[in-house]
């Protein structure tokens, strides 16, 4: 009966304890209808590689379905890291590296660029994985390596656009366990791996901001489309988490993350074509 009590009196008071959810700033997921038709074709008229592992595909899938409904967005879709496939307009996407290896990810990147596809293409840009960063993950060696990675190859083709993403994040543990921990100031797993996650994006978004083309998809995945941002707090910090409403198993992204990432993301695409 104690034991019942004391867990009856702990469940009671977790709404009001550090490290719940905030749901109240504000994000703005942008509209299709605002790209106009001119930037839809010289956006298919670009040659295009993306590096990337799983919510790659659903980002590639999420595209692939909008192209059904839209016929003002065409895109070549080819995996292929073949840099005479870029003697004519594609976008092309290929694996890189293997997951919880961000090395080999910046690595394989590299190395597909610097075997012909810089030469060719207009814009390039890869993607870690959630999985990538965790609460073991030397964030700061981590982004050393990409920055160093990505000033080099910013170097060698000028011509190329490289854009920038976040780390894309994973959803929050609300289950009774999980709320106990948090009441009870213990340490959650999935709660630590999302915060590197976010101090990586921050680091990301300072380095890059106003610089260079950057994709934020950790914002877009922890905003719903009332522009409610997914948040919690710990120590006083707000960090982000992937909606529930976006992910089938945490993570990955289900049909409505799919079409608001890719969204996001062919907006993002064509305002940079825009500008080529």
């Amino acid at each position: 009966m104690k034991n019942i009590f004391v867990y009856c009196i702990l469940v009671s008071f977790l709404t009001g304890c550090e490290g719940g959810k905030v749901m109240y700033e504000r994000g703005e997921l942008q509209s299709m209808s605002k790209i106009a038709e001119p930037a839809w074709q010289k956006l298919s008229q670009k040659k295009i590689y993306f590096g990337h592992q799983s919510v790659g595909y659903n980002i590639i899938d999420g595209i692939s379905k909008i192209m059904q409904s839209n016929r003002s967005i065409k895109l070549n879709i080819v995996k292929t890291t073949d840099p005479a496939a870029f003697d004519q307009p594609i976008f092309a996407h290929s694996d890189v590296g293997k997951n919880d290896d961000t090395d080999s990810k910046i690595g394989a990147f590299g190395e597909y660029i610097q075997k012909g596809i810089g030469d060719k293409a207009d814009i390039a840009f890869f993607k870690f994985c959630y999985w990538d960063i965790r609460r073991e993950t030397d964030i700061k060696t981590v982004f050393s390596h990409y920055k160093a990675k990505l000033s080099e190859l910013k170097a060698q083709y000028p011509k190329t656009k490289f854009i920038h993403f976040t780390v894309p994040l994973m959803s929050y543990q609300d289950g009774i366990k999980d709320k106990i921990k948090r009441a009870l100031n213990m340490e959650i797993g999935p709660d630590v791996d999302n915060i590197r996650r976010n101090e990586l994006n921050e680091m990301i978004l300072k380095e890059y901001s106003g610089k260079d083309p950057i994709f934020d998809i950790a914002k877009i995945e922890s905003t719903l489309p009332d522009g409610t941002r997914t948040s919690f707090s710990k120590d006083g910090k707000i960090y982000y988490y992937l909606a529930s409403e976006y992910t089938h198993d945490g993570g990955h992204l289900n049909d409505a993350g799919m079409k608001i990432v890719a969204e996001q993301f062919l907006i993002n695409l064509a305002r940079i074509a825009e500008k080529s």
